[in-house]
């Protein structure tokens, strides 16, 4: 499988998952599909056989409210059997709304409180430097993040111990909740920001697979500091009536017309070769 037909699993998988559960977040797992996509696909070295092997990357999504893209990347490379998508975000459900580790392979930590991921991410990454161990720490930020302090402080140790076993990404979608960011807190410049506090930033296309893949090679190589990668996305991106609107950061797909033009096209994007999930290979 490619990143790319992973990438578009995980969109169809989103859309799937929301519109059952009648749960939300779907523009947010879209925006950040393509990157989870290349970096459990083509970058970190993770085993489905054997979730807990030591020297594993260490993944962690701390906008835990895309949870849905990590289960869905998860269950397609054979962590747990896909049809427990379907069980997303309903009672009973190890697949919660905001990622969860519990009974999930895979998952390293659970999130969905904004703002702590990139601190237990520096505290994994300054612990296998003590330890001389050599996996990667990746954590998955979103835009709206950058506004706690937390996330600063973190950088500020991230950088005076020289963690380049770390590397940050983060879903630059320009929107979080309920508005734009450059209306909330302007982060703006964001990439001056991040290396004023001494990380290695790299800028992209979030939705360019070549892109990312060189982004995450460069920031593995780094070597002295910790490194960032801003990919700039589309909230939304794949379905035209989401792409940078701000109602689906909670709205999900309902019953008919929405749901309906959600999957034409989709279908109409689907990479060639992808076997569609939701439709039986003929035999």
């Amino acid at each position: 499988m490619t990143s790319e037909q992973l990438a578009w699993k995980i969109r169809r998988h989103g859309i799937e998952m929301t519109h059952l559960s009648g749960g939300s977040h779907i523009g947010s797992i879209l925006s950040v599909a393509d990157i989870i996509a290349v970096l459990y696909n083509d970058i970190a070295v993770i085993d489905s056989n054997n979730p807990k092997k030591p020297d594993r990357d260490r993944i962690i999504l701390s906008k835990g409210h895309a949870g849905a893209a990590i289960y869905a990347a998860l269950a397609e490379l054979g962590f747990f059997d896909i049809e427990i998508l379907k069980t997303h975000y309903q009672n009973g459900s190890n697949l919660s709304g905001h990622v969860s580790h519990k009974g999930v392979p895979g998952v390293e930590i659970s999130t969905g409180s904004l703002g702590h991921g990139l601190s237990i991410g520096s505290g994994m990454a300054y612990s296998a430097k003590k330890d001389n161990k050599k996996h990667k720490i990746f954590v998955i930020l979103g835009d709206g993040e950058n506004d706690e302090g937390a996330v600063w402080e973190a950088a500020l140790i991230s950088n005076h111990f020289k963690l380049d076993n770390l590397i940050a990404i983060v879903d630059y979608n320009k929107m979080q909740s309920l508005d734009f960011v450059e209306n909330t807190i302007s982060l703006e410049s964001l990439s001056d920001k991040w290396r004023a506090f001494g990380w290695n930033v790299i800028d992209i296309d979030g939705h360019n697979h070549q892109e990312l893949k060189e982004a995450f090679i460069t920031a593995k190589e780094n070597v002295g500091k910790p490194s960032i990668i801003l990919a700039n996305t589309i909230k939304g991106k794949g379905i035209s009536f989401m792409e940078n609107n701000i109602l689906w950061h909670y709205r999900y797909p309902h019953e008919g017309e929405e749901y309906d033009k959600s999957i034409d096209e989709l279908g109409k994007s689907m990479p060639y070769g992808t076997i569609n999930p939701y439709v039986k290979e003929l035999k």
